[in-house]
């Protein structure tokens, strides 16, 4: 796995937030998605690499990075993505959500059931 990857791996672990887009008034791009969009780059192409750093942020992620790393399933392996979804969607952990200067706060669960709903 390259050392970007990698890197942006272990900044998804730790993301407080999911934001897919630029932030704010200022349409900011946050290092969380900088680091989505680095993984997202690999896929699908490198799936095969990507794809154990995607189940290791599932079980061991905060909950916003597990909800990236859901998302990012969804590139390759949308069978997966749907079972990995439905494994969160009990999950009461929250985070927060920006659409663009919208900021709001989900469990993993909502979100989750959302995404299963908008599939």
């Amino acid at each position: 796995m390259s050392a970007t990857v990698a890197v942006a791996v272990r900044e998804l672990a730790s993301a407080e937030v999911v934001a897919f887009g630029g932030v704010g008034l200022a349409g900011r791009i946050l290092p969380v998605t900088e680091a989505f969009q680095t993984i997202e780059e690999a896929l699908p192409e490198r799936a095969d690499e990507v794809r154990p750093h995607l189940a290791w942020l599932l079980a061991n992620g905060s909950p916003a990075g597990k909800a990236y790393a859901a998302t990012l399933l969804a590139v390759f392996d949308p069978e997966a993505a749907r079972a990995a979804w439905g494994a969160l969607s009990h999950e009461a952990a929250e985070f927060t959500t920006f659409h663009g200067c919208i900021i709001d706060r989900t469990t993993l669960g909502q979100y989750a059931t959302g995404q299963l709903t908008a599939v």
